[in-house]
């Protein structure tokens, strides 16, 4: 995958040496990111998941729904293109697309610079919610804290239902767990109550949502936690969940 997070070291302690150094880094940053974030009243989401689970499609669904009574802005994290961008910015919504040339994830240095390009698109308008869509992988993405107050992950029907279990670090610095696509379930071997039961014993404080963007399932409880979000924008939201299992 990538040295930063370290997920390609096989052997050498020099490697890992630099490889904490680099989160301690960031880290560092992404206090800086959510320090900014609150100064300005804005609640961050990171989604993250696989390429393809959705996590562009549950953004243009939440901006028809909630952007005639939200402000809602959109960091876009790809390797390349603006394609995603393009995509929210269609519906209405600012966005900047972060283009990391080759790195599967996004750092908060870059949320940083992001987000004041963002603010130059706003015209002054003040944002309620940002969301930040992460590159497509469900490894090194599960590392890197951006300053965000809540961390989704999302995961598809056709992926399978073991990825809780293949892929722990994204389940256990997670607030949320989207399980995405439901309306192929008749087509895929999916077992929904045992992904879910696998996912709650690896973070037992992980809210689970269960959706389809085809068919509007579970999408009023999607939106229902994000209003729950901005009504109690206070120190409690503040990524704890992440904070200690990212250590």
């Amino acid at each position: 995958m990538c040295d930063t997070c370290g997920c390609s070291d096989t052997k050498g302690t020099k490697r890992i040496d630099v490889n904490q150094s680099l989160l301690k880094s960031n880290d560092e940053a992404a206090a800086g990111n959510r320090r900014q974030f609150d100064k300005k009243g804005i609640f961050v989401i990171n989604l993250i998941s696989s390429p393809g689970s959705g996590k562009t499609t549950l953004l243009e669904k939440t901006i028809e729904a909630m952007s005639d009574r939200l402000n809602i802005g959109v960091l876009e994290g790809d390797i390349e293109t603006d394609l995603d961008a393009e995509r929210i910015r269609a519906k209405g919504a600012p966005a900047v697309q972060l283009t990391t040339g080759g790195a599967c994830h996004l750092e908060a240095p870059l949320i940083h610079k992001g987000f004041h390009s963002l603010e130059s698109q706003l015209n002054g308008k003040k944002l309620d919610i940002l969301f930040i869509e992460n590159v497509g992988n469900l490894v090194c993405p599960s590392f890197f804290d951006l300053g965000e107050h809540k961390r989704v992950v999302l995961i598809s029907i056709p992926e399978g239902h073991d990825k809780p279990v293949k892929y722990p670090k994204a389940i256990k610095t997670s607030h949320v767990l989207i399980i995405t696509k439901t309306d192929l379930v008749p087509h895929f071997d999916f077992d929904i109550e045992k992904s879910k039961k696998d996912a709650l014993a690896l973070n037992p404080s992980l809210k689970i949502l269960v959706t389809s963007a085809k068919t509007g399932e579970g999408l009023d409880e999607w939106f229902g936690f994000l209003q729950d979000c901005l009504q109690n924008k206070t120190e409690e939201n503040v990524s704890n969940t992440i904070l200690k299992n990212l250590s």
